[in-house]
């Protein structure tokens, strides 16, 4: 489990193929600081185990899904990520209950800045449109943030803002995405659930089960 703080912003190193899978190093010298092997460290928001360490550097490997579902897919020698080690108890929790089961990509929509903070508006699939509320949580890149707004249709498509403080555009990847990079993003696991449990209350109400039960 992790908080959605970032602790540094590392650098994948290496990156090699192995069929369907990856196997990437990154760089992170706070990420590795008490590492061993089995660790879990989120990458940009993705839960990775560690297989190997160095000084300051550790490896994992990426399965397929993972692959498919963020944006490990484009992962190159000398990209930036974010990087947070797993929670401890007793750690404050200061960002928001964060997995590192990112539920897809998100892109870049649109950018503002304010006096002090920049707005960034990012695409929802209408998947996840439903799991994304105003003043709700979310991980974008393994980054815990508050949704400002949201909108958008079936139409036209769906879509959700955050405004970033300097502190993070500073801290993490963020700062640096433009209109078009995509991010991984993990909705809120409350939300999750209860859309699950409101599956279920669906298929028992329907007229099917209603005379299987009769």
């Amino acid at each position: 489990m992790f908080t959605g703080i970032i602790e540094e912003i590392g650098e994948i190193t290496r990156v090699q193929q192995h069929g369907d899978a990856s196997r990437i190093t990154v760089r992170g010298p706070i990420a590795v600081e008490g590492a061993k092997h089995g660790d879990s460290i989120s990458v940009s928001g993705v839960c990775l185990t560690v297989v190997a360490l160095e000084k300051d550097a550790f490896t994992a490997d990426v399965m397929q899904e993972t692959l498919a579902m963020s944006t490990l897919d484009q992962a190159s020698v000398g990209l930036y990520v974010n990087l947070e080690r797993a929670a401890q108890l007793g750690d404050r929790l200061g960002g928001h209950i964060v997995q590192g089961h990112v539920d897809g990509t998100a892109t870049v929509l649109s950018t503002q800045d304010g006096s002090a903070w920049r707005v960034v508006r990012l695409s929802l699939t209408p998947e996840l449109a439903p799991l994304v509320a105003r003043k709700g949580s979310i991980a974008v890149d393994g980054t815990s943030l508050t949704v400002s707004a949201v909108g958008g249709d079936a139409a036209e498509g769906y879509w959700f803002e955050v405004s970033l403080i300097p502190e993070t555009l500073a801290a993490t990847t963020l700062g640096q995405r433009a209109v078009g990079d995509r991010v991984n993003i993990e909705t809120d696991i409350l939300a999750r659930h209860v859309e699950r449990m409101l599956e279920f209350r669906g298929a028992e109400a329907t007229p099917e089960n209603a005379e299987t039960h009769a």
